[in-house]
């Protein structure tokens, strides 16, 4: 099966593109957007859930990334959703290490997630595609799962992401865990725009002003982690001080309160 049988001359072009936009990716912003916008026009899908490890003896970590509210590495729990992708590695070992479909027309489900944002994206989602890497030196194996609530197995995805996984592999080799990046970066970063430093009303911080940027332009906290390279749990943090300090209890109240700071207008 070679990529000029399914692509077009045009397609396989772009599809080397998004290879190319792949060695420039170094933190996790850079690796949401290529997701999200170059990957995405070849593999669809709404959810990217990624393990590796020794799965033999269940030392398996687990990464999710994901636009959808609440379905973040670390709401999920690696221990919760691992009986899941242990399955879909074994799938892809009696496979033979072919990429596959699996479709679910009543949504997928995992047994330790019930009750969580992540049972309800997952029941959501009709089609999943999924291909991995067998480390037979390390012992580090990798499987990548693509979940959409549309169909996404057609043999041109099949070929793509055959192609394109060991680039997608790459990538997530590059950058840290997320789970490595629970604690508090605290306030050192320097902030998208120096001069909202100047003059800060509420004795907010400069962190805490980069993120009630993005709060402004309605990124959610796992967007926010992405684009500053923190966690999305070290962005809640702080903005439960934010709150505190500009004494609201909501996103929107807080959005209001700083209406009138000078360089803090929705672009």
């Amino acid at each position: 099966m070679t990529l000029s049988a399914h692509l077009t001359a045009d397609e396989i072009k772009a599809l080397l593109d998004v290879v190319q936009q792949s060695f420039a990716v170094r933190k996790h912003f850079q690796l949401y957007s290529w997701l999200r916008e170059d990957v995405q026009s070849f593999l669809p899908h709404d959810i990217l859930i990624v393990a590796w490890g020794d799965f033999s003896l269940g030392l398996v970590s687990i990464d999710v990334v994901s636009p959808l509210p609440g379905v973040q590495t670390e709401r999920i729990g690696e221990k919760a959703i691992q009986p899941f992708v242990t399955s879909l590695f074994g799938r892809w070992l009696a496979g033979k290490h072919a990429p596959y479909l699996l479709d679910a027309p009543q949504g997928f489900s995992c047994e330790g997630i019930r009750g969580s944002s992540i049972e309800a994206a997952l029941g959501g989602m009709l089609g999943c595609l999924v291909h991995g890497i067998k480390d037979q030196r390390g012992r580090h194996d990798c499987i990548y799962a693509l979940l959409s609530p549309a169909e996404i197995g057609t043999e041109r995805s099949k070929l793509s992401f055959r192609f394109l996984l060991p680039h997608i592999d790459n990538v997530f080799r590059q950058i840290a865990h997320i789970p490595e990046e629970y604690r508090d970066d605290g306030d050192e970063a320097p902030v998208l725009e120096p001069e909202l430093r100047k003059d800060m009303p509420f004795g907010m911080s400069g962190r805490e002003c980069e993120i009630m940027q993005w709060v402004r332009r309605g990124k959610t906290n796992q967007e926010i982690g992405m684009i500053l390279d923190i966690s999305a749990f070290a962005v809640k943090n702080h903005l439960q001080r934010i709150f505190r300090k500009l004494n609201v209890i909501s996103r929107a109240q807080a959005v209001a309160a700083t209406e009138s700071i000078p360089g803090n207008a929705t672009k």
